[in-house]
């Protein structure tokens, strides 16, 4: 493929909820423009952007896809982003390296969750918006009701610049406002044939061109006088005034077809040409040096300093790594060397290419704008900038927070391998899925001895462990996720700790008298040395206090570690000989232990506080949701627009899947931030079945 000015680069993210139609757009388009020669399909396994085999087997777009195209002398990279909820941090990747989204509406199904999310998250990262309502060939689509649901959703500067020829099976073409032309299809064409309006839609379509016109004029002073004056504005000064109020954010065009049918595919083309922006019409990129504050702005001008920022990063079994990138600024070739300043180290790009799907179409450069490829950087993770040696910058992208709320993990999981060689490879693959992925978190929790995933979502976290096992030949399985309780004592107890052991040769000898007392909630630990008359040489009290802390650490009566507790040493025995360092700690330890027992021991839970925020109508069911999760509701209050928010404490081990639970609850339009609070005492109906199940876990 040919190198593209930025003038002549369009990028575009198509973006909207599952199973709007996207990925069949894309198909479309590829169709239309010639990249292709047949429409490739989801279901079947035939689509160019849907190629990896978790796709296949869920129906579903699960990562951000690249298809290039040319068309009328314009390259177009098409960004298809996934429309479930789980896989957002991907559609948020794509909208960030594009100049224009365009919302998919389905005409049966109107305006849906995630539809609404992504809009949100465009207009916050501030790019221009168009809409296509697609299916219009399906039964009970409805043109006319989905576009009032779409002005509803997304107010105003949202007009028609097209209207539907036909209903139904009997759709066939389209309006064009602008021009008062007619578009129609022949079966199983992809272009279309011009006419004049068939005579049943011809008095709302002059209604509705009279309309756009005046919307589009007020834009312009000086298209408005003459409009005013009675003189008629061409279709290419319409379409120039409308490029602007797209650009601007201001004007939505909303668009009509059936991506399955190729009806109006070519047209959404030429509208993404003609009304969409190029990479030089949008604001230039900000970049800071590591480390500062101030905020430098770098237009994509093809002739400036080289800088890319790597959008996306590609986990292929047999390529190695493929890292996604958009050129900020400059003109790369391959073999181009650029600096990372965040990995402090320096990539040479060995060799360009863009994707369509999976296949790699080799470039011979990439000017400023557009969006290319390249294999096998070291040190470069999805986020990085590259730039030269001596201008090392970053770009600065500052976001909302709820945007991080939609990206943050909502759901864990542990999981363990299944066999000795899956563990000898398991964090390798897992490091290797991050960065391909980094909406996936992963730790090692040293208390639980339990490898966590988290996640946006089951599914997100189902593919997650599928991709472990075909990319990286890693064989897990999930477990239940142990939550971190704890135990302290509501009582004083006191107890002898006494080590004796007689060897052949210098025996073992210590004794040690412990007192264990509650401490106030949050305390942690004391140890208090009470000691006098010397019945327990000072060099030896270490050894007790280090003895009482390992045994309150391995757990108490219950199995759980201890805290806020106070121990204190008021006695003991020694012997010249045989006492030891070693002997006085087990002593600690044996006395701890058995004072435990008497202290009327507890367990703690984790409380969680909880930051839900949803929209006024689910506020209700939230508040009783979380009633019974024995949550206490600390407040409500204002969040937005139509929005709540909702504080509440609530026990950890109950919201261990409410990502899940909210997102059924709210219909996916809920969102929440979790942090952990403190250890309160536990009902004792409860914790006597937890300490049962853990019984029977450990057997």
């Amino acid at each position: 493929m040919k190198a593209y000015p930025p003038a002549q680069v369009r990028n575009v993210a198509l973006v909207g909820h599952g199973g709007s139609g996207k990925t069949t757009l894309a198909e479309a388009m590829l169709l239309c423009s010639g990249a292709t020669n047949r429409a490739g399909k989801t279901d079947d396994g035939t689509a160019v952007l849907d190629f990896e085999p978790e796709e296949h087997s869920h129906h579903m777009s699960t990562s951000l896809g690249l298809a290039a195209l040319e068309w009328r002398g314009y390259k177009v990279n098409v960004l298809d982003c996934p429309g479930y909820a789980d896989f957002v941090p991907e559609a948020l990747a794509g909208l960030s390296a594009a100049d224009i989204a365009i919302v998919v509406v389905s005409a049966v199904d109107g305006v849906e969750v995630q539809t609404e999310v992504l809009w949100k998250a465009a207009a916050e990262l501030g790019i221009p918006r168009l809409v296509f309502l697609n299916k219009l060939d399906r039964e009970r689509s409805d043109f006319s009701s989905a576009l009032q649901q779409v002005q509803k959703a997304f107010g105003a500067g949202v007009a028609p610049l097209e209207l539907p020829i036909g209903r139904e099976h009997d759709f066939s073409g389209v309006v064009d406002l602008l021009t008062d032309t007619a578009f129609t299809y022949a079966p199983g064409k992809q272009t279309a044939t011009a006419g004049p309006i068939p005579a049943e839609i011809a008095e709302r379509e002059h209604a509705e061109h009279d309309a756009m016109v005046e919307g589009i004029v007020v834009a312009d002073d000086d298209l408005t006088a003459r409009y005013l004056e009675g003189e008629e504005i061409s279709p290419e000064e319409l379409a120039k005034t409308l490029a602007k109020g797209v650009v601007s954010s201001q004007v939505f065009p909303v668009v009509c077809g059936s991506a399955a049918s190729l009806i109006g595919v070519d047209r959404l083309l030429d509208a993404i040409c003609d009304v969409g922006p190029s990479p030089h019409e949008r604001p230039p990129a900000r970049v800071h040096a590591p480390g500062s504050d101030e905020v430098v702005e770098v237009p994509a001008d093809q002739a400036g300093s080289p800088l890319a920022w790597v959008t996306k990063t590609i986990a292929d079994p047999y390529v190695g790594k493929i890292s996604l990138f958009k050129v900020v600024s400059g003109t790369l070739r391959p073999d181009a060397v650029l600096y990372n300043p965040r990995s402090k180290a320096e990539e040479r790009l060995h060799s360009l290419f863009t994707l369509r799907g999976k296949e790699q179409l080799p470039l011979t450069e990439v000017a400023a704008g557009d969006i290319a490829a390249v294999s096998k950087l070291a040190s470069t993770n999805t986020g990085d900038t590259l730039a030269p040696r001596n201008m090392p910058v970053e770009l600065h992208r500052s976001a909302p927070g709820w945007l991080a709320e939609l990206t943050a993990p909502a759901l864990s999981i542990a999981i363990r391998p299944k066999s000795k060689a899956d563990e000898d490879k398991l964090m390798t693959a897992l490091h290797r899925l991050q960065e391909e992925d980094p909406a996936l978190t992963v730790r090692r929790d040293d208390e639980t001895h339990q490898t966590v995933l988290g996640g946006t979502g089951e599914t997100h976290l189902s593919i997650a462990m599928e991709r472990l096992s075909r990319k990286f030949g890693v064989a897990v399985e999930s477990e239940e996720l142990a939550i971190p309780y704890r135990e302290t004592v509501t009582a004083t107890a006191e107890a002898e700790g006494k080590y004796k052991k007689q060897t052949g040769g210098h025996g073992q000898f210590g004794v040690a008298s412990l007192r264990v007392e509650p401490m106030e909630r949050g305390s942690g630990f004391e140890f208090v040395d009470n000691v006098v008359g010397g019945v327990i040489p000072r060099q030896y009290i270490p050894a007790v206090q280090k003895g009482a802390e390992e045994a309150l650490a391995e757990g108490g009566a219950f199995g759980w570690p201890v805290m806020d507790v106070r121990v204190t040493c008021f006695d003991g025995k020694s012997h010249p000989v045989d006492s030891s360092e070693m002997s006085f700690k087990m002593a600690g330890a044996l006395a701890v232990r058995e004072a435990l027992a008497k202290a009327s021991p507890v367990v703690l839970e984790p409380l969680t506080m909880l930051e839900v925020t949803v929209p006024d109508a689910y506020q209700g069911d939230v508040l009783g949701d979380l009633n019974s999760r024995r949550g206490r509701v600390q407040g409500t209050e204002i969040a937005g627009t139509g929005e709540s928010l909702i504080t509440a404490l609530v026990p950890s081990a109950e919201l261990v899947r409410y990502a899940i639970d909210l997102r059924s609850l709210t219909g996916g339009r809920g969102r929440f931030n979790a942090r952990h609070s403190h250890y309160e005492v536990m009902p004792s109906n409860l914790w006597e079945k937890v300490r049962r199940e853990r019984a029977g876990g450990e057997k």
